[in-house]
């Protein structure tokens, strides 16, 4: 599936602004580790792109959320690898992640709230301001940026990265697109 192809459908089920600019934080962090581990980049920045794209028909029932979204994109036609990392990225359904494509969604998604956070935190509200070391400063904090499951992101590891690392390269893929996100 095209990039352009993935933004429409994407548009077409998800209209609030703060789940898109999310839905592209997340296709940017996936397109620097697709680079990163030298695998298929558009197929990794569409699995960012359309992980949530079920969520504003689930957001209030979470044991639906990515099982929808995985039909959804069956129904689309979306390349297979890009449907199970979509479904499997909720843990709520107790699916194994098994490729490094679903394990990378899977920390990938909430890293993003988690720097949104820092950026929002900072006086100038930007991400060009926000340093890995901060992000890590306030990772301990359990009141900061709540949403962000801490053992979700910790899951790096599958992919073979340390926190430190997952953080510096999904901080730079977010300041890279930093005006698509306002920040």
């Amino acid at each position: 599936m095209l990039r352009s192809e993935a933004m429409a459908l994407l548009q077409s089920k998800i209209t609030t602004p703060n789940l898109i600019k999310h839905s592209l934080a997340v296709e940017a962090i996936m397109g620097a580790l697709a680079r990163r581990f030298h695998e298929d980049e558009n197929l990794w920045r569409v699995a960012g792109l359309l992980h949530d794209v079920d969520y504003e028909i689930t957001k209030d029932d979470p044991a639906r959320h990515s099982l929808l979204g995985s039909q959804m994109l069956t129904e689309a036609g979306v390349d297979a690898r890009i449907v199970h990392a979509v479904k499997v990225h909720n843990e709520a359904h107790g699916e194994p992640r098994l490729s490094l494509l679903d394990k990378a969604l899977f920390c990938t998604d909430p890293v993003t709230g988690l720097i949104t956070a820092a950026a929002l935190i900072r006086p100038e509200k930007r991400l060009a301001v926000v340093t890995p070391q901060f992000i890590l400063n306030r990772f301990g904090e359990k009141g900061f940026a709540r949403g962000a499951n801490r053992d979700t992101i910790r899951a790096c590891a599958e992919i073979g990265l340390t926190l430190e690392e997952f953080v510096a390269v999904s901080l730079e893929a977010m300041q890279e697109i930093s005006n698509d996100l306002g920040l």
